[in-house]
């Protein structure tokens, strides 16, 4: 029983068979450079005017909720103004690193590099930021700038100004805060598990972190088709089908029941296939008889197959992930046209009887042909991507697997380039990404496994997961009204949300640790933390008793005390976060704004602004309110249920 999770008793606080298993090498991955962070004085300046009026709030309504571009709008007419001999200069806005501001600009120093040496009126990168400033027009966004250092401006948003765009995101709802993306379609390729064998702790990173980028994507009005590109073809099936016909006679009425463990049906007819020569040709021949399309084989295949995705379907139903099967054995028709095409366009190069495509940076070549005539996984994905680019129109292809898949992938990639069914210049669409991630390791600081060394059962993990979360709730008096339903489901929802959170919280490069306690503690970084935070905030509201739609009808926000507007602030940054995170594919960005945001509201706002029985009740309860729902979608992005008690 895990007494870190005593949450409602602690105060509120802040072979070279075909099939490809994406998930079968996981090497250590490079950790990535901290960054940064440029520091500078500052002189505060009065905002000057000029003579082009704008409505910020009547800016593109595609940037609604984004500040950052609604900024970028603002300093575009202004960076013309300043240097209208310099066309297509795109303001370099960015969260402001210092106390001087919000938000800055930082053009100056780059615009200096251009015209330096020219016929200008300025003498160096601080006196364009002060151009820069008093070309600013007229905005009810921008209660004040300065300029620092080398020509930063340090901009100061309008408090009136956030709390209006608090106040419409409340009526309006949250999706029209929503990022517009300049592309239309992406196929996500995740978890993709292999028929036969049993879903472990390897696909968990692939499943969580693949749902959360489809998630944000969606959410980005993306059209995302997600993919699972199960193993579901190839030379394992002979064996398997052979091993099916032997030990059940009747075989076509067998159940899942009669199956039993997938992983120790696999490893038996694994071992037949090594040990015995006879069960081994049956098993090549039975090969042979499925790809030439034998009903009895295919049959059998579809079967085993069937078991299969019925054993994935207790994970992905417990984890609330949703996905279409798209495997192996769907591309294999597609495979020769698109080997001939790639032949017509003098790619394929005969090596060692086989059939190669070299790429550029790499030693190895692509084999697409096998030297005895069979197709392998680079096949097979070449003609998904061909698929997905001609078929399914997509604009971006995104791969989640494990780093040790990335040179793969990066040759897959270069010979689609060659081709020119992708740019070549990786910032212009349709493109294609594989997002890496490392491992997941035990106490030990190895591979997690059982302590019979094998490997963990994903529906075994999230079970426990529950069961951990279960016990602590029900450790609290206040949860024995609760019926048992009301149990089972906050349960769900602490457990699975703790091992989702605890993985999408590190940047996925880098390898994590599993480990219960820490994953379902109350304190720190945590789902279980971020979860109580937002049963308190729905606390609050109902002990107020006051009808919250109602308020945000009739009410009003202010944000006069600091905290307030440091609250309000962040809230209204949540777009721009949506945006990083899907460009950079990195969901730990929007894990750590929704930490940030807790800790704001807990550690700031919550304990130094009353709330109910204020002054500033109906204030502070839309402050809360809006908290809320910006949590609550930031919940959905990563997969993780909401509990409105705890």
């Amino acid at each position: 029983m895990l007494g870190s999770l005593a949450i409602l008793l602690a105060p509120f606080s802040p072979s070279p068979a075909f099939s490809f298993n994406r998930l079968s090498r996981f090497p250590s991955p490079p950790s990535l450079p901290a960054a940064d962070f440029l520091k500078v004085a500052s002189r505060r300046l009065p905002l000057a005017t000029k003579t082009h009026p704008m409505s910020t709030m009547a800016a593109d309504e595609e940037y609604v909720g984004n500040v950052k571009r609604q900024l970028a709008k603002i300093f575009e007419i202004s960076l013309k103004e300043t240097v209208p001999d310099e066309p297509d200069i795109e303001p370099l806005i960015a969260a402001c690193t210092a106390k001087f501001g919000d938000y800055q600009c930082n053009n100056a120093m780059g615009l200096w590099s251009k015209i330096k040496g020219k016929q200008t009126p300025f003498k160096g990168p601080p006196s364009v930021g002060q151009a820069i400033m008093k070309n600013l027009p007229p905005s009810e966004m921008i209660e004040s700038c300065s300029v620092a250092g080398p020509g930063f401006v340090n901009i100061v948003l309008s408090k009136n100004w956030i709390a209006q765009n608090l106040q419409s995101m409340l009526i309006n709802g949250i999706d029209t805060w929503a990022p517009r993306l300049p592309f239309k379609t992406a196929v996500v390729d995740f978890s993709s598990p292999n028929i036969a064998k049993e879903m472990h702790v390897g696909h968990l990173r692939s499943t969580i972190i693949g749902d959360t980028l489809a998630r944000m994507l969606e959410f980005s009005h993306v059209e995302v088709l997600r993919r699972n590109h199960v193993g579901d073809w190839g030379t394992q099936f002979g064996m398997l089908i052979e091993y099916l016909f032997e030990k059940f006679p009747n075989w076509e009425e067998v159940t899942e029941a009669a199956v039993g463990d997938l992983q120790a049906f696999y490893k038996a007819s694994k071992l037949r296939f090594d040990s015995d020569p006879v069960f081994k040709e049956r098993a090549q021949q039975a090969v042979v008889r499925l790809q030439g399309g034998e009903p009895k084989y295919r049959k059998a295949w579809a079967q085993i197959c069937e078991i299969s995705r019925n054993e994935f379907h207790k994970v992905y139903q417990r984890l609330g992930v949703h996905l279409e099967e798209k495997g192996e054995s769907f591309y294999n028709p597609f495979i020769p046209r698109v080997l001939e095409e790639l032949n017509e366009k003098g790619l394929i190069e005969e090596s060692q009887g086989a059939r190669v495509i070299k790429v550029e940076g790499v030693n190895i070549p692509l084999i697409v042909v096998k030297s005895d005539g069979g197709y392998n996984y680079a096949s097979t994905d070449l003609a998904a991507l061909w698929y997905r680019l001609n078929k399914e129109k997509a604009a971006w292809i995104i791969y989640v697997t494990d780093v040790g898949q990335d040179q793969h992938f990066q040759m897959v990639f270069k010979a689609a380039k060659r081709a020119g069914w992708i740019p070549a210049d990786d910032t212009l669409y349709p493109k294609t990404t594989h997002v890496g991630f490392g491992l997941v390791l035990g106490d030990d600081g190895r591979r997690f496994r059982t302590r019979s060394s094998e490997v963990v059962r994903l529906v075994d993990l999230l079970d426990e997961a529950k069961t951990r979360s279960k016990a602590a709730i029900l450790e609290r008096e206040t949860s024995k009204d609760w019926p048992e339903e009301e149990v089972e489901k906050t349960a769900e929802a602490v457990g699975y949300g703790a091992v989702k959170y605890a993985d999408l919280k590190n940047n996925r490069l880098t390898n994590y640790t599993f480990n219960f306690d820490q994953m379902l503690s109350d304190k720190g970084n945590t789902a279980v933390y971020l979860l109580y935070a937002h049963a308190r905030i729905c606390s609050i509201i109902r002990k107020s008793g006051k009808d919250i739609e109602e308020l945000k009808k009739i009410g009003k926000i202010v944000l006069d005390h600091p905290d307030e507007r440091a609250l309000g602030l962040h809230l209204l940054q949540f777009s721009e976060v949506v945006e990083e995170a899907c460009n950079n594919l990195l969901p730990n960005v929007l894990c750590e704004y929704l930490y940030n945001l807790s800790e704001i509201f807990t550690k700031k706002f919550y304990s130094n602004c009353q709330v109910v029985g204020s002054p500033e009740e109906t204030s502070r309860l839309l402050l809360c309110e809006a908290t809320a729902t910006v949590m609550r979608k930031c919940f959905y992005l990563l997969g993780i249920v909401p509990v409105y008690k705890i």
